[in-house]
């Protein structure tokens, strides 16, 4: 009995042996994982990362930017990774240095479905990548102040003189604006605004969130910042309204820095890291984004916005090339460290 028992045990074991083999064999999906690099805040972007894992039984492994990084954190990762990839993805939180890595060699061409909708001017033209979500450059304004600025040109009128705040040209989303003039304008019309400005008083803090509380405090009138940084301040009930510059007819418009999701050449978990990137493309994500503390503006018609802002399609904006843009930006890094004298 107890023989016919073990030969029946052992040929269990030996079926299932057999039935993992075969289901290895048969190309089984394993435990699916999808490696996600991330320099948008991690206070916003974990929320919907943990909702694509609800959603999609994927693990998602992120590996954030920190504060003393952002932006360069990761993309310097994924240039010395570029051998041999540890990402699937890149959520950036703006296009101009995803056009770094792309002229490197490090992203791989993924259009996605829901990429319809969205302007060109938000996508590179060869599928490199894809924006999403966007913040808009603005002014905070002090609700005393005498005068609202209405173009960033007022930075150089005498009534605003020492009135002016901006954060450092040499970091962030600042950089990005000013290297967007040169495209714009053109060198010597550029500097010749940014040395007016600097002429007119305008003081220089470390960030956009300095900026916002200096004017928030009423040590300045305004100052030019993301539209998330002027958006948390009205609903901390600060004494400051929010402007949107150079928007008469024929006006120089916002400046847009939106959200881009890319694919890496190379990535171990390409299929999943496509339905990542789909996932971040969607309205749905784009409404989140939305009515989450950093209020961005999505690039899709059509989905709602919070009170505070407008709908993309209601704003002037630059029409800007990003590639251009980032081009420019390695070339203006001297006179910018000039200006800010360093």
């Amino acid at each position: 009995m107890k023989k016919s028992l073990l030969a029946l045990l052992g040929f269990a074991v030996l079926a299932l042996l057999l039935y993992i083999g075969y289901e290895k064999r048969e190309g089984a999906p394993a435990h699916k994982e999808v490696v996600v690099y991330v320099s948008e805040d991690r206070v916003f972007s974990e929320p919907i990362l943990k909702d694509f894992e609800k959603e999609t039984g994927i693990k998602v492994r992120a590996v954030y930017d920190t504060e003393e990084t952002k932006s360069t954190g990761v993309m310097n990762r994924l240039i010395a990774e570029k051998s041999s990839p540890g990402a699937d993805v890149y959520w950036a939180n703006e296009p101009i240095r995803v056009e770094v890595l792309k002229k490197k060699g490090i992203l791989a061409p993924y259009i996605s479905e829901n990429a319809r909708g969205i302007a060109e001017n938000f996508k590179d033209p060869e599928g490199y990548w894809c924006g999403f979500s966007a913040r808009i450059r603005v002014f905070v304004v002090r609700k005393g102040a005498q005068k609202r600025p209405a173009s960033i040109m007022d930075y150089t009128d005498p009534e605003f003189k020492g009135k002016g705040v901006i954060a450092n040209p040499l970091f962030g989303t600042t950089t990005s604006h000013i290297a967007a003039l040169f495209t714009v304008w053109g060198a010597e019309r550029t500097e010749a605004f940014m040395n007016a400005m600097k002429r007119n008083g305008v003081a220089i803090s470390t960030s956009n969130g300095e900026s916002a509380d200096i004017v928030a405090m009423g040590a300045a009138d305004f100052a030019l910042v993301d539209s998330d940084d002027a958006v948390n301040r009205i609903r901390q009930g600060k004494p400051v309204t929010m402007v949107y510059p150079d928007q008469e007819e024929g006006g120089l418009g916002c400046f847009v820095v939106p959200n881009v999701a890319v694919l890496i050449k190379g990535a171990k978990h390409p299929s999943e890291a496509k339905l990542l990137i789909d996932y971040l493309l969607s309205k749905e994500t784009e409404r989140k984004l939305a009515f989450a503390d950093c209020a961005q503006i999505p690039l899709h018609k059509g989905v709602a916005v919070p009170p505070e802002l407008k709908p993309l399609e209601q704003i002037r904006t630059m029409d800007v090339d990003y590639a251009k843009v980032a081009e420019e930006l390695e070339k203006i890094q001297p006179f910018l460290k000039q200006w800010a004298g360093l």
